[in-house]
Order: structure tokens, then sequence, then C-alpha cells
């Protein structure tokens, strides 16, 4: 098993606001912002979208940099 720096309920909970949530209000916003006479929503959706890449990435990363058990055989 891989150690993260985060516990897996929170790696779980982040994945799942950048891979489903973020993406869900954005689309949300992008729709229903204009038709309520919310100002800027071009604006609002681009930095929803641009949290989700962040968060997302982040994620990655930490994934990619999981240190190994020592009994691992993987480099």
């Amino acid at each position: 098993m891989d150690n993260y720096l985060l516990p897996d309920k929170a790696y779980k909970a982040l994945k799942w606001v950048a891979l489903i949530a973020l993406p869900a209000v954005a689309w949300l916003v992008g729709v229903v912002g204009p038709q309520w006479g919310l100002p800027h929503c071009g604006e609002l959706v681009t930095t929803i979208n641009a949290v989700g890449v962040f968060v997302g990435a982040l994620i990655g990363v930490s994934h990619l940099t999981a240190t190994k058990p020592d009994d691992s055989d993987e480099k």
C-alpha cells in the first residue's frame, strides 16, 4: 500500500470534488446563471473550472509522488 500525505477519506473527497462536483457546479452556473441574471457567468465558470483543474493536478501529483513501501518491487 502506498503512503500518501492525505488520509484516504480526504483523498477520495478531494478527488470527488475535482472530478464530479466542481465541473457540475460550473455547468450549472454556465447554464442557469444567465437566465437568472447572474453577473459575470463566464468568469465564474472559468474560475470554477480552473479550481477543479488545480485540485485535480494536486491530487495527481500526490498520487505520483506517494512513497512506496520498503518491500515494493516497483521503481
